[in-house]
């Protein structure tokens, strides 16, 4: 593991000499709360390449949520520039903005934030009619979306027909329906079991390593961070940690040897039948 240095940079940055997604110089942000001022982000400098996959962890309070606002152009710094794609948006108008979050980022929640009176097929295409994509196209990048994360067969079901990792498939779906290059998660895992929690990680890790997309996730979980291939660590509103994970986990080869949620149901129930021991401790007949 390596301290930042004052602008931290990709392992691949400085070699490929390449535009980075994303360029923080000296981020600070500063909340106005009557007479007090909070400083969420103090000096935060730092790129990512296209393609990467990095994990921001931090304590509540570190600045690793202010930070994603910032990345997810959802909020301005104070003072500092941030550049995305070689542009800074850090200047740039609310409308500006909207249409910077339509045409280059997505976003998932560790809520789903779902429309529950509306289908996943639906849901997923809510992005594209806010962009002013035409009926017919969006029908069609919304099932394509839903094809991605394994729900073709789930297309017509609403949010309370599916299951709590169905759901946040949805929601990354509804991210990836505008062709992003960016993909924002914050605990995107946070509501969900263990091996649910590895398929949403499988689904994550497969968009960055097949299709190039750019994945930044909050986390304060050491197990999931692991599935990224670097990790960011805040701490009082500052970079303390920038380091390449090492012994990178692989959802692929930890899904095969995890029972099923069937295999799983099964032995509960099974338990759950026990006969009552006797008094030697033998089972009662």
């Amino acid at each position: 593991m390596t301290e930042p240095s004052s602008t931290t940079a990709s392992p691949t940055s400085a070699a490929s000499g390449a535009v980075p997604t994303i360029r923080l110089e000296n981020i600070h942000k500063v909340y106005d709360l009557g007479e007090i001022q909070v400083h969420a982000l103090r000096g935060v400098s730092m790129q990512m390449q296209a393609g990467e996959f990095v994990a921001v962890m931090g304590s509540s309070g570190s600045g690793k949520s202010t930070l994603m606002n910032i990345l997810g152009c959802l909020d301005k710094p104070s003072r500092g520039q941030y550049f995305l794609d070689g542009k800074d948006v850090s200047v740039l108008t609310k409308s500006e903005l909207a249409k910077i979050r339509s045409q280059k980022i997505g976003f998932v929640f560790q809520q789903f934030n779902l429309l529950s009176r509306t289908s996943a097929l639906e849901n997923v295409e809510l992005p594209t009619i806010y962009a002013g994509v035409p009926e017919a196209e969006r029908e069609r990048r919304a099932k394509a979306a839903l094809e991605r994360v394994g729900l073709a067969d789930r297309m017509g079901h609403f949010p309370s027909q599916l299951s709590g990792g169905q759901q946040q498939r949805v929601a990354i779906a509804r991210a990836l329906v505008n062709n992003p290059s960016l993909l924002l998660a914050d605990e995107p895992t946070g509501n969900l079991d263990s091996r649910t929690s590895i398929e949403i990680m499988e689904i994550l890790q497969n968009l960055n390593s097949e299709q190039g997309l750019t994945v930044v996730i909050v986390t304060h979980e050491p197990d999931i961070a692991h599935f990224a291939k670097r990790v960011l660590e805040f701490r009082d509103g500052k970079i303390k940690k920038d380091f390449t994970v090492q012994h990178r986990s692989f959802a692929s080869e930890i899904l095969p040897t995890l029972p099923s949620i069937q295999d799983e149901d099964n032995l509960e129930e099974s338990v759950g039948q026990t006969p009552p021991a006797g008094p030697n401790g033998s089972s009662k007949q």
